[in-house]
Parts: C-alpha cells; sequence; structure tokens
C-alpha cells in the first residue's frame, strides 16, 4: 500500500514552509483540509492565514518560532475558517524545522480531528468567530503598543511595524511618509518591495494624484481593496505600483498633537475588504505608529545634538607628545541628552610641555555642560599664556565665581551654585617631570614597572569656584620610564552603584589583569570592566546605581608596557617620593598613606605597620630638629626578579642640616627619644649616610627574610655607632 493512501485513510496531509519565501507546499489531503481543492498546489502567506482562526494563528508563530529557535517539534491545534467566516473543521498541526544550505525549512503533517461534542438539541450552525476576533484584536494592540512603546530609533519602529501580525488580515509591508514643505517623501519602508527593487519614487509634490498624498491633504485614511479599484481611482499614479503584484492597500493618515505629519501605507498580498473591525484595527496601529516616530525622531535629534556637543568639547585627536604615550576616553551618562560636565585637554605648551587637564563641573545638565564648556577655554588661554599651574587654577576659580554670579537669565547665581573639580599636570616629556595642582579633583594614579597601582598623594585645594581667592600648591613628581600615569574622573570608580573604595578595589583589580596589554588596549578593558555587561555583576554596596560620565586619561612617558619601543630595560622596583614642609606637619599622614600603598601586596602585614612607624619617626625628627623640609624617598627592590620573594623596602628621609645624630638615654618619663629603639628593634637595617648638604636616614626591610645567600650582605646596623638620631618617641 502506497505511503499516500495510508495519510489520506487517516486524513492526514503533508505541507512543507519555506522560511525565506514564506510559500505553503501542501499535497491534496492539506489542500482539502484547509478548505481549497484537493490537489498539489502552492498557497501564498496571504491566502494560508486567512484559513485561520486568528487566535490560533498567533499561537501557531509563538510555537513555530520556539521551535525554530530549540530545533524541536512543534504542535498546535488549529481552527479552519470558511469564506463565510464559520470554523469548518479543527486539525492538528505538527512539524519540525530542517535546516539545508542555509535556508530553514519547515516540514510536517495535518490531521483532522472529531468534532467537539454538542447538546441534543444544539441545531444551530457553528458559531461566528467574532467575539474570539475582537478578543485577539485586544490582545494584538496591546502587545503592539508595548513593541512600538520600546522601539527607540526610526529604524526599530519600522522594523517592528513590519513584523506586526495582525488577527487574520497582517500587511507584507509598509511604507511611511513625511510631509516637508510641499513635498512627500519616503523616510522608511519595510518588507514591501524586493531586495533588487528601488522604491517607487523618493519624493512627489503634495498636489500629486496619490493615496499618500490624498491622505496627508485631507488627513482622511484611503482603503483600496483591489488593483481595479486602485487602477479606476488613481489611474496616473497605477503604473508606479502596478509592478508589486499586490492586491490591497490602506493608506493611513499619521496624526501627531492633531496635525497630519504624514502617511503610512500598508500593503496586502492578499485581498482585504477593510470592514469595520480591519479599518479600526489599522487607525489605531497608525496613531501608535505616529507616536512612536514622533518619539524617535526626538530621541534622534537629542543623540545627534548630544554627539556634536561632545565632538565639539573634547579634543578631536590627541596630539602627538613626543616621549610619551597618551589615550583618552570619554563615556556620556546614560541619562538625558547624555552630556555633563566631565572634560579632558591636551593642550601643547613652550619647550615641548604638554600640559594634560581632567575635570568635573557639578550636574549632569545643559547648565553643566555650558560652564564645561566656558570653564575649559578659559583654562586653555590661561595655559597658553605661560601661567603655572596653581596660576592657572587660581584664575580658572575666580572666572568660574564669576560666571555663577551672572546666570544669563539676569537673576544671579545664589540660586544655582555651581563648582568644578580640576587635575591640571604640566608635563616635560623628556625629564619625566610632572607638575601637579589639584582642585578637589581625585589625586592620580601611577602604575608601578611590576604592574603595581599606586596612589600619588598630591597637595590639593578647594575645588574651583567655592573661593576666588583659594590657591593650589603645585607638586612636583618625576615619571619614570615606562610608568603609566591614569587620571579620570569620580563616574569610574561610582559606575555600578560603587562608592570610592570599593570602586578603587574593583579598578585595581581590573587594572592588574590587563598589565601586559597596550595603552589603547588598556582604555578599553577599563572602560569594558565599569561601564560594559560584566560591570553588572559586580555592583556596589550602595542601594542605588549612580550613573556618571566617565573620563579616563592614560599617560605613559615612553618605555616597556606603553605600547612603545622597549627603550630603557625593565626594572622591579616600586618608587615614591613626598615632601613634607615645615609649615605642613600634616602631610606626614600623607607620607604613612603613600607607604602603605606601596606596600599594599606586601606578605607581613606587621613590617607594613612597623614601616609606617618607623617614617612617621624619621619624618618627626627632621620637622622637630632641623629648620628644612623632609623628603622622603620609599623604594621597593625585587633581587630575585621575580617580585614576590625576598624583597627589599628602603626608606630614606633626606633634611638640609649638617649636625650628625647623637645617641640618647630617655628615661622612664620622657617624651622623645625612644626611636632609636624602634628602628633597633623593627629594622633589618638602618643608618645615617652623610652628603654635601645635609643627612640621610634610612632603613630597610626585608619581605621574608631567610639565611643571606653567598651574594648577599649580611644585615648591617648604623653607619655611626656613637652618633645615632635623635627621634622623637
Amino acid at each position: 500500500m502506497r505511503s499516500e493512501d495510508v495519510l489520506s485513510a487517516t486524513a492526514t496531509g503533508l505541507w512543507r514552509w519555506d522560511t525565506a519565501s514564506k510559500a505553503l507546499r501542501v499535497d491534496a489531503e492539506a489542500a482539502r483540509l484547509l478548505g481549497f481543492d484537493a490537489v498539489d498546489t502552492t498557497l501564498s502567506p496571504g491566502a494560508t492565514r486567512a484559513r485561520f482562526h486568528p487566535v490560533d494563528w498567533v499561537e501557531m508563530n509563538e510555537v513555530v518560532s520556539l521551535a525554530l529557535a530549540e530545533r524541536t517539534l512543534a504542535e498546535v491545534l488549529m481552527r479552519v475558517i470558511g469564506d463565510d467566516g464559520r470554523v469548518l473543521r479543527r486539525i492538528r498541526v505538527r512539524a519540525r524545522p530542517h535546516r539545508h544550505a542555509g535556508r530553514v525549512t519547515l516540514i510536517g503533517t495535518v490531521q483532522e480531528l472529531p468534532e467537539e461534542p454538542r447538546h441534543a438539541d444544539d441545531t444551530a450552525a457553528p458559531p461566528r468567530v467574532t467575539g474570539d476576533w475582537r478578543r485577539a484584536r485586544e490582545a494584538f494592540l496591546l502587545d503592539a503598543g508595548r513593541a512600538l512603546a520600546e522601539a527607540r530609533s526610526t529604524s526599530e519602529v519600522l522594523r517592528v511595524a513590519g513584523n506586526l501580525s495582525m488577527p487574520g488580515f497582517s500587511p507584507n509591508g509598509l511604507v511611511v511618509f513625511t510631509v516637508q514643505g510641499d513635498w512627500l517623501k519616503i523616510v522608511g519602508f519595510q518588507g514591501a518591495r524586493p531586495d533588487d527593487e528601488e522604491p517607487p519614487f523618493e519624493e512627489m509634490p503634495l498636489d500629486t494624484p496619490y493615496p499618500a498624498a490624498e491622505v496627508v491633504r485631507t488627513g482622511r485614511a484611503v482603503y483600496l481593496s483591489s488593483p481595479g479599484e486602485f487602477r479606476e481611482r488613481y489611474p496616473l499614479t497605477w503604473p508606479l505600483v502596478s509592478r508589486f503584484d499586490l492586491q490591497s492597500w490602506a493608506y493611513v493618515p499619521l496624526i501627531t498633537a492633531g496635525r497630519t505629519t504624514g502617511a503610512w501605507l500598508a500593503t496586502f498580498d492578499h485581498r482585504v475588504a477593510f470592514t469595520p473591525d480591519e479599518r479600526s484595527i489599522l487607525a489605531t496601529v497608525a496613531r501608535m505608529l505616529a507616536q512612536a516616530l514622533s518619539r524617535a525622531g526626538t530621541q534622534e535629534s537629542q543623540r545627534e545634538l548630544a554627539v556634536g556637543l561632545q565632538r565639539a568639547m573634547l579634543p578631536p585627536v590627541p596630539p602627538e607628545t613626543p616621549g610619551m604615550t597618551v589615550a583618552a576616553r570619554y563615556v556620556a551618562t546614560g541619562g538625558g541628552l547624555q552630556i555633563g560636565g566631565d572634560w579632558y585637554d591636551m593642550i601643547p605648551l613652550p619647550s615641548d610641555r604638554v600640559a594634560f587637564v581632567v575635570g568635573d563641573v557639578q550636574g549632569h545638565d545643559v547648565r553643566a555642560a555650558s560652564l564645561m564648556t566656558q570653564l575649559r577655554i578659559a583654562l586653555r588661554a590661561y595655559a597658553s599664556e605661560g601661567h603655572h599651574p596653581d596660576a592657572v587654577l587660581s584664575r580658572g576659580s575666580r572666572f568660574l565665581a564669576g560666571l555663577a554670579d551672572r546666570r544669563p537669565d539676569g537673576e544671579g547665581g545664589e540660586d544655582d551654585p555651581r563648582f568644578a573639580t580640576v587635575l591640571y599636570i604640566e608635563a616635560d616629556p623628556a625629564s619625566g617631570t610632572l607638575d601637579i595642582a589639584r582642585a578637589g579633583h581625585q589625586e592620580p594614579v601611577t602604575r608601578m614597572h611590576d604592574g603595581t597601582m599606586m596612589t600619588r598623594t598630591t597637595a590639593g585645594g578647594l575645588p574651583l569656584g567655592v573661593s576666588p581667592d583659594a590657591d593650589y600648591p603645585i607638586t612636583r613628581i618625576v615619571l619614570e620610564p615606562g610608568e603609566l600615569m591614569m587620571l579620570f574622573t569620580d563616574g569610574l570608580l561610582e559606575t555600578g552603584g560603587h562608592d570610592l573604595e570599593t570602586g578603587w578595589q574593583r579598578l585595581r583589580e581590573a587594572i592588574e589583569e590587563h598589565v601586559s596589554e597596550d595603552m589603547e588596549d588598556m582604555a578599553d578593558s577599563l572602560i569594558q570592566a565599569v561601564h560594559g555587561p560584566s560591570s553588572h555583576y559586580r555592583t556596589g554596596p550602595l542601594s542605588d546605581r549612580r550613573e556618571d560620565d566617565i573620563v579616563l586619561l592614560l599617560l605613559c612617558r615612553n618605555g616597556p608596557g606603553c605600547g612603545a619601543p622597549a627603550l630603557y630595560p625593565p626594572r622591579q622596583m616600586r618608587r615614591a617620593v613626598m615632601t613634607i614642609a615645615q609649615a605642613e606637619p600634616e602631610r606626614i599622614s600623607l607620607a604613612r598613606r603613600q607607604l602603605r600603598e606601596l606596600m599594599h601586596d606586601w606578605s607581613d602585614p606587621e613590617q607594613v605597620d612597623s614601616a609606617e612607624l618607623m617614617l612617621s619617626e624619621m619624618v618627626t625628627n627632621v620637622l622637630v630638629h632641623t629648620d628644612g623640609d623632609a623628603v622622603a624617598v620609599a623604594e621597593i627592590t625585587a633581587p630575585d626578579g621575580d617580585g614576590s620573594v625576598g624583597r627589599r623596602l628602603r626608606v630614606d628621609v633626606a633634611d638640609s642640616s649638617d649636625e650628625l645624630p647623637h645617641r640618647r638615654r630617655p628615661g622612664e618619663l620622657a617624651s622623645s627619644g625612644r626611636g632609636l629603639v624602634l628602628l633597633e628593634l623593627l629594622a633589618h637595617a638602618w643608618g645615617v649616610d652623610p652628603r654635601g648638604e645635609g643627612k640621610t636616614t634610612w632603613f630597610e626591610l626585608y619581605e621574608n627574610p631567610g639565611p643571606p645567600g653567598p651574594d648577599e650582605p649580611e644585615p648591617r646596623g648604623p653607619l655611626f655607632p656613637e652618633a645615632v638620631p635623635d627621634f622623637a618617641a
């Protein structure tokens, strides 16, 4: 017995659907079950859709989509609708997707089900589907409204509208027209034309006898149910659409705020009668489409404005800086106009020097962006005049304070005070000297030769605009060849709900993971770590997710690890230098903090505490017993080269006094003189070295000390056993 006879005896038909062409190939039995002549045939999408209950059609699309995604069997029960709108029979449709040569097809069966049981006195004909139609329409409109509301651009709106499956009569294409002056223009189309075709026109005068132009002129929809009706009503423009082989057209006005702004064309490859229910659906979709297009146009204009402002406010291309490699990134906040008060700048100066500026004006609105632009121009002008960093920031503070008192509306600035934090660096790439002035901004961070990140403690003043007479002291540091300095705004730390402390810990981990990358790759990796998808899995301890602009500026003096030729041999060393003036004893605590940062991965926490204590004693001795400033230098070296075992910490504190230290014997009640005891107990080696003008007191600590090797010196005491420093207790 043939398989066709078996399938026919069990009322089962075969079908094949090509997902690319949307054509449905059915055998004779399947055609009969769908209400067609019992012959093998190919059905168009419109003819197929018209044979099914609209609710079942929507359900089948969902089941088939899931089967295509999961490559599983799809099964759904459907009702076949006759030409009079009544249910002919119930069928079971089964299918499985098959992929071949890049194309996906669905191959399956269709089988008739027994009729549902009725009461004995139920002699009426099967009911029409009016109630189900209305429920399906309501469900469709809710889904369409949600999808259109989520579209954020014109192209997304057109794609969503083109994929809407209306109950029973979904269009196969759409065209959106807009009005520009006296012309009707096509702004988008979806699905209606073949890929190798051009649109029928790009623009036409509004007085042209064309349905879309008539809709715009009158504000009334035009429905054309057949090609003959189109040809009869619009004979002059019929040739424009005749080549597309369509059967019905619906031109619906797009109305926004009571004004007709364009027209929407929905095309059909099957005949549509455009009943009141169908026209109601099309009119409702047109209203939602008009709102979505208006909203998308506004958002696109805002994004275009934001991009233009960002390009105007930031340096277009980082200038070439001989002897130094620079990488910069700017990421706007995710809300509003996506503009704010963060910025960076690179200013060429005489004698091959360059100024680097990173700043943040308070706020995330248009006023903050405006103040930022004016302040950036002012700082650039002051720097170009040749002023030193402290003078540049002092003048900038007076400038910003004056702007706050002169609001554009003339009402003064007391009700909206603004300030700005700024980090200004004047760099000499040849020597690596950096003169830093800081106005309430985050301190810079340096990556040492071994990849360790350490905050560079710098003197600072009030944010710009707070006090016109504020001072901004200069801190001078030297960037060694191969060392990298990172300047940033607080958005790099606080994005994702972090505070400054937890944000810095996250950033340090990200830097250490990408230590081997060049400058550009590292900049991208850092932004991705705090602003990309992975950041959502490392949120901070705060309940809110404070989003902020991000500015990142990486500076590296050319050497290994900078993405530049290896001009200098690599060294496993960390180094920190700090000056503590007589008038600034409070900077002792900053020196202790910087030393702890330098030893952040030291294996013995007690040695870290000891190093802090000895440094504090040595610096205090200089400030109390001499008339000069103390210069502290801390270095960590790894003689064995691996940076983890046998490291050595050496701390030198230099002063300008020629007086050599001497031994003291403090009594039980003495308030000073016990610093020597601390050095003898805590340091592995220490001493005093005279130099041309002044002296240097030093100590050394060894990580995990063991018996000295053949090439290692024995730990030694002071160079002058009888002349030890008089340390404060």
